[in-house]
């Protein structure tokens, strides 16, 4: 996988927490730089774990697998990315606790990032039978997230939950691409 394809990737998995930051930044009074920065810190962190989980699932099972395992790229990447354009669709904001940055909310944020990330581990384990650079890709995917999280909070008031819906549209096309090329290239 290129140095572009693991940047879509990258970008296309942190689509989701984006839309997340994006809705709960309408929401809130204001957003300020640091706060904003130590919420994308967090989800960041949680996104770039979970894919080294999912790729050492994949890695153990490789040897089993190894002779489908593009056809399981293909459908995980492909499963993940209608997941993501059907939620794209959905009419409601996703809600975020009320307050960036306080104590009490850590859990609720943690649990959160948790939740937007579960793809990430499904795509560790496709990374896994791509034979891909996985600290690169978890790094990558990590400084994605936060960068989008950050920026989602601090435009939210400013854009809206429709463009963190397109986002989240946009992110399940590309891994659907992906998958697609990943499908193709060893077709080939």
């Amino acid at each position: 996988m290129s140095f572009l394809a693991i940047l879509f990737l990258a970008f296309a998995m942190s689509s989701d927490a984006f839309a997340v930051a994006v809705c709960r930044g309408v929401s809130l009074k204001s957003a300020h730089l640091f706060d904003a920065l130590k919420v994308g810190l967090l989800f960041g962190v949680i996104e770039a774990i979970t894919p080294l989980f999912g790729w050492l699932l994949g890695y153990i099972a490789l040897q089993y697998i190894e002779r489908w395992d593009h056809w399981i790229v293909f459908v995980v990447m492909l499963f993940l990315g209608i997941r993501m354009i059907y939620n794209s669709f959905d009419d409601s904001c996703r809600e975020q606790p009320k307050a960036v940055s306080t104590k009490n909310n850590i859990c609720v944020l943690i649990v959160t990032a948790i939740s937007t990330s579960i793809d990430a581990f499904a795509v560790g384990i496709g990374l896994a039978l791509a034979s891909v650079n996985i600290f690169f890709a978890s790094i990558m995917i990590g400084l994605a997230t936060c960068l989008m999280v950050t920026s989602g909070l601090l435009l939210g008031k400013k854009i809206g939950c429709l463009i963190g819906k397109r986002a989240e549209l946009l992110g399940g096309a590309v891994l659907i691409l992906i998958g697609a090329v990943t499908l193709y290239q060893h077709l080939h």
